[in-house]
């Protein structure tokens, strides 16, 4: 299979079951910014963070796949096909479960942080902008069309998540935050 087809070169694009729209579809967008997002925690990984985070990250780049792929679903039915294309509330409750055992080990949040500090918690803090950016596009293509309501919490609840870990990468670095 050749990884170009030549049938987006006039500025459209597939969606699952076959339907065509443009490039620029509010779909096409926030399901390109789930893809970007997924790039940027591509290169929090390639920091080589440690193990426990590792396997965080690589859960949730899986869980970003399924997302995209129920945003390039007009249909909504991609999740009851494949499994791997779904997510459930169990996917937040990991995030949460994930976010409550990191907070716990960190200084009560007493004033807004600057983004930065170490390298992996300024990646960290660079994926939750994307993050929120994805967010605001998904909420933008919610207010027009159907779509699940749990693709928004996850995603609001992953840059929740990605503040934490950045502000945890700090603190394992022995960096201090920068409050304003």
């Amino acid at each position: 299979m050749k990884i170009y087809t030549k049938t987006g070169d006039a500025g459209e694009t597939g969606l699952v079951g076959g339907a065509r729209t443009t490039k620029h579809d509010p779909r096409v967008a926030a399901y390109g910014e789930v893809d970007e997002l997924n790039a940027a925690l591509g290169v929090v990984l390639a920091s080589q963070p440690e193990p426990s985070l590792k396997k965080l990250l690589l859960e949730i780049q899986r869980d970003l796949f399924a997302l995209g792929a129920q945003l390039a679903d007009p249909s909504a039915k991609v999740g009851d096909k494949k499994a791997k294309a779904s997510l459930g509330p169990e996917n937040v409750a990991r995030l949460e479960e994930a976010i409550d055992e990191r907070e716990a080990q960190l200084p009560p949040l007493r004033a807004f942080i600057l983004p930065g500090g170490s390298p992996l918690a300024a990646q960290l803090h660079l994926a939750r902008g994307v993050c929120r950016r994805a967010e605001r596009a998904i909420s933008a293509l919610a207010s027009a069309q159907k779509l699940d309501p749990l693709l928004l919490v996850y995603v609001n609840r992953l840059s929740d998540l990605l503040f934490v870990l950045a502000r945890r990468a700090n603190q394992r670095a022995g960096v201090a935050e920068e409050q304003w």
